[in-house]
């Protein structure tokens, strides 16, 4: 999770979030590049009092300088579409989770299992034990198995919301009466928090989300155990 004075993004825990990774890296470094050549060009002009006619009026300079922004944007423009393919791609999910946003708070259902769902609130500050984080601890995670792919189907139930969990590399708006849908894969074990990224209300900064990816196998024994709760 992020820290205090943290420049960068958090580390990637997902396939997807990694690739973002990598094109941000991609993407900075044309950047910086460009930023540095204007600045150059900039200082040269200022401080010089040598003209160039070549560069008063040429033909050459000038397709130059239109052909190599376009370059430069199909460098950006193809691995920035790639990864947005890859993140609308659902292959054969191997589970699928509901996710509803309310004033101020998450509910989750697993539609895979016959009666497993149960509502996530804020855990109060007074409420905290040792090691939680303020204004992110729930009262109840979102369990999923790691490396395996999760589809998430976001909506929500009075105003607009947005699941999102930035180490994840997952950010979905939630709308009323509209069911829209994402997916993650969970490269290792861990807690990952996020929170509300769509302002709705006087309590939006206090509606968290925290994912814990955990083995398969302790992801089936937590499941029986909401089961058998829910059954009592």
């Amino acid at each position: 999770m992020a820290h205090p004075s943290q420049l960068g993004f958090q580390d990637a825990a997902s396939p997807v979030m990694e690739e973002l990774l990598h094109f941000h890296d991609h993407a900075l470094m044309i950047v910086f590049l460009i930023s540095t050549l204007v600045l150059y060009i900039i200082v040269a002009m200022v401080t010089t009092k040598l003209t160039n006619k070549y560069i008063l009026d040429s033909q050459e300079i000038e397709i130059v300088w239109t052909i190599l922004p376009a370059v430069i944007l199909i460098l950006i423009a193809l691995p920035s579409l790639r990864i947005l393919y890859l993140m609308d791609e659902i292959n054969d999910p191997h589970l699928t989770i509901k996710a509803m946003g309310h004033q101020w708070y998450w509910s989750y259902e697993y539609t895979d299992y016959e009666d497993l769902g149960f509502d996530s609130y804020m855990v109060p500050t007074q409420d905290l034990n040792p090691g939680q984080f303020r204004l992110l601890e729930t009262d109840h995670r979102m369990v999923v198995p790691m490396e395996a792919p999760v589809r998430v189907l976001v909506s929500a139930e009075d105003v607009l919301h947005s699941w999102a969990v930035p180490a994840l590399g997952v950010k979905m708006d939630a709308v009323p009466g509209r069911l829209n849908q994402t997916a993650f894969i969970a490269s290792r074990p861990g807690v990952y928090y996020g929170q509300c990224s769509e302002i709705c209300g006087a309590n939006h900064s206090f509606m968290p989300i925290v994912v814990e990816a955990v083995p398969l196998q302790h992801f089936e024994n937590w499941s029986s155990l909401m089961m058998e709760d829910a059954s009592l």
